[in-house]
């Protein structure tokens, strides 16, 4: 099979095709995971690119889209399904698209290949300690998910067992058994989740091995990594949307910059490590505002705090009290921002905005708004390729008021 291998140059998508013995994925269309595995990685790029201009051409200029030089195998948080067929034999791979139906996969192409490895790994051993499934509609069983992640710089793994009852017979014994087999892993966590929920992860954890977190490297900067804290899957492409974002906030050394939707703070971190005089970070997720704590610490960074609350409330309370921050980060979810935050965000009037977004489609509803209630235009928009083979497209987007020089 020819694999295409693509990469930016002069403003242009450049392609090379090589020789690859990689397949298309035998399951990818009862999966859904990879809703573009039957195209080539250029005719990939080629449709994401024009996915952003239907959605975003009317406000300015859609740069060529940044793909990756291999695309295979760059998600660093792998998570598994369990359920036990008909016949007794336990099965684990991930939910069919639109449904609770878990599709059996032992490797996936877009996974990291060590964290597969460690989830097939779990099963085989799961008869020989007498795990059982759970079973959402009877509320019986143990074992619900299996959460990897891997720091790819630092080659920390965090192995997460998701289980339905805090009871972990032989607990010791399957640590030692599990590490024997993978020595790589260095901490262990089960996560207690009993609720009939979509939720992968519950509100209990304890530490079985290691310290319960992981650590990775981006951008420069050490990042602590816990089981429910979000952190980009693929930190290639991470690197280069947020340098991009960090370009285009064009930080001089004094101005006050507020990090919004912060997670473990990685953005507002990174500015503050490059430039920025002074961070604050806003995050709803509790675990995420500690793990952005320690990240300062460890960064040795003195210029940044975080604030724990909804990202609208807190710019709505912020504007009250006529809080002016030069540069404002937002990196909402898919669903986009709201507008309390544009609102806010636009009675702040901060000089630079640099929207990371994760939906052409909500990010053009945004912008569309900010045009028509304020001075606010897009000046620069850059498409990157964070999930290839899926159809989902990041984009990182300046803006500026009508009249400011930028």
């Amino acid at each position: 099979m020819i694999e295409y291998i693509c990469t930016i140059s002069g403003g242009k998508i450049m392609s090379k095709a090589v020789i690859t013995n990689k397949n298309i994925c035998p399951v990818y269309k009862k999966c859904g995971g990879c809703q573009l595995q039957n195209m080539s990685y250029p005719e990939q790029l080629k449709y994401k690119q024009n996915k952003a201009e239907r959605y975003l051409k009317r406000f300015g200029k859609i740069l060529p889209i940044i793909g990756m030089d291999n695309p295979y195998h760059y998600r660093n948080k792998v998570q598994a399904a369990f359920y036990t067929s008909r016949n007794g034999k336990i099965i684990s791979g991930v939910y069919q698209s639109g449904s609770h139906n878990v599709v059996g996969i032992d490797s996936c192409q877009i996974e990291d290949e060590l964290a597969d490895k460690i989830i097939v790994g779990v099963r085989k051993l799961m008869p020989s300690f007498k795990m059982t499934t759970y079973n959402e509609d009877t509320r019986r069983g143990f074992l619900r998910h299996i959460l990897v992640k891997r720091g790819f710089a630092t080659n920390q793994v965090m192995l997460v067992l998701v289980t339905g009852k805090p009871m972990f017979p032989s607990k010791n014994n399957f640590v030692k058994a599990i590490r024997e087999k993978f020595p790589e892993i260095t901490t262990i966590v089960q996560n207690i989740n009993p609720y009939q929920t979509n939720l992968v992860l519950g509100d209990r954890e304890n530490v079985l091995y290691g310290k319960g977190y992981i650590e990775d490297i981006l951008c420069g900067c050490r990042f602590r990594i816990s089981p429910k804290s979000f952190y980009q899957i693929n930190p290639v492409q991470t690197e280069v949307l947020y340098s991009t974002a960090i370009k285009y906030a064009d930080l001089k050394g004094d101005e006050t910059v507020l990090d919004t939707y912060c997670g473990i703070g990685t953005i507002g971190i990174i500015a503050a490590k490059n430039g920025a005089g002074k961070v604050i970070g806003v995050e709803l997720n509790g675990d995420a505002v500690r793990d952005a704590i320690v990240n300062a610490k460890a960064n040795g960074l003195k210029n940044i705090r975080f604030y724990k609350g909804d990202a609208g409330d807190f710019m709505r309370a912020a504007a009250q009290e006529d809080e002016k921050p030069d540069v404002v980060f937002m990196d909402p979810p898919r669903a986009g921002s709201s507008e309390v935050f544009l609102d806010s965000l636009i009675k702040m009037s901060p000089k630079t905005v640099v929207y990371v977004s994760c939906n052409p489609e909500t990010l053009a509803r945004d912008l569309r708004y900010l045009e028509q209630k304020s001075r606010y235009r897009a000046r620069k928009i850059q498409p990157v390729d964070m999930f290839p083979h899926t159809n989902h497209v990041e984009s990182v987007v300046l803006m500026s008021r009508v009249g400011s020089r930028q």
